[in-house]
């Protein structure tokens, strides 16, 4: 494939993505067009205010459609950039996210937290459950790390065995937690489903300056995990220390899942289908794949929640829509993998 092509592909996601964002910020009960939301964002860069727009207007764009658009598109890319890392990581194109279990950890602090409010002990739930998610799903990781350190190459095998025994013990605490609520289970329920209901600017800044970093750092990896695509004893040949790229990488990619679980719940398959998608349309190049993931989970997620918004009679959780999505599209990429083993 030539350079332009991919590069093409890159700028015309771009375009979507934005187009994607104006339509969005537009459609709701309130129907603004989207010259007027241009407008609105160009006065307001301007640091001016039109006469000829209703007032309201520029208020419900500002305060409270774009904040949530931007936190969508921003936790969508980053759990596609990340899934695209897990599964280069790994060499298995089943591998997202969660494959580690980091989103069970995260889901695992967030339901701490709330019941620790549901008892009066903790601050305002609206601090406390994005910081316990994003501490558990990093002490998640590290349990993960510790429980294969007997492998000192970090096998793919082994990092995923040890990611499935650390869900499945943080997937019965969780359990126990819902039992301890009681009548209140339904708020750790509805979290653990995922949404964008009530997203601030503190939220968009949040995600950004983890998510936009890590993208960046992920991207200085990209010839190295190019390479390992070879086989680590070809890499390791070749002057990539795989051991210290596969630790360096799944630290990376687990932070920005940390912090986008933090701020949606869980939302689940965006790491898986976007990688695997733009794989079959742009290769294997990291180079490539990396920032057109970002793009297409941002398109998908924030199209997946324009939807659960603003076309739907009542509005639902935006991981069941996912869920609903990629639950086929997993059993589809698992039975083409049998197949390939099989022939």
């Amino acid at each position: 494939m030539t350079t332009a092509k991919p590069l093409f592909i890159i700028f015309l996601l771009s375009i979507i993505l934005c187009a994607a964002i104006i339509a969005a910020t537009g459609m709701g009960f309130l129907k603004i067009t989207p010259l007027e939301v241009i407008e609105i964002l160009w006065l307001k860069l301007l640091g001016q205010q039109s006469s000829s727009i209703n007032p309201t207007f520029p208020f419900v764009v500002m305060e409270v459609r774009l904040p949530r658009i931007l936190t969508s598109a921003l936790v969508g890319g980053g759990l596609a950039v990340a899934g695209a890392v897990f599964q280069a990581i790994l060499l298995n194109p089943l591998a997202d996210p969660y494959t580690l279990g980091i989103s069970s950890g995260a889901a695992f602090g967030a339901s701490l937290a709330i019941i620790l409010s549901i008892f009066g002990i903790m601050i305002p739930p609206w601090l406390s459950i994005p910081v316990f998610a994003f501490i558990g799903a990093m002490a998640t990781l590290i349990g993960v790390f510790s429980l294969a350190s007997t492998d000192n190459r970090l096998s793919s095998n082994t990092l995923i065995l040890s990611g499935v025994i650390i869900a499945a013990i943080l997937s019965a605490g969780i359990g126990f937690i819902k039992y301890l609520a009681d009548e209140q289970v339904s708020i750790i329920i509805f979290w653990l489903m995922g949404s964008f209901v009530g997203r601030t600017w503190m939220d968009v800044s949040t995600t950004a300056l983890v998510v936009i970093p890590g993208l960046v750092f992920t991207l200085y990896f990209a010839r190295d995990l190019n390479i390992m695509a070879l086989g680590e004893r070809t890499a390791n040949t070749l002057g990539v220390d795989s051991s210290r790229v596969k630790k360096t990488l799944l630290v990376c990619a687990s932070l920005i899942t940390a912090i986008c679980v933090s701020v949606s719940g869980i939302i689940g398959f965006v790491g898986l289908i976007i990688p695997h998608l733009l794989r079959m349309i742009l290769g294997p190049d990291n180079r490539i794949l990396l920032p057109a993931c970002f793009l297409g989970g941002a398109t998908l997620l924030l199209g997946a929640d324009t939807i659960t918004r603003a076309w739907l009679p009542s509005e639902i959780p935006i991981g069941v829509l996912t869920s609903l999505i990629g639950g086929p599209f997993f059993c589809y990429i698992f039975r083409k993998k049998q197949l390939a083993l099989t022939s």
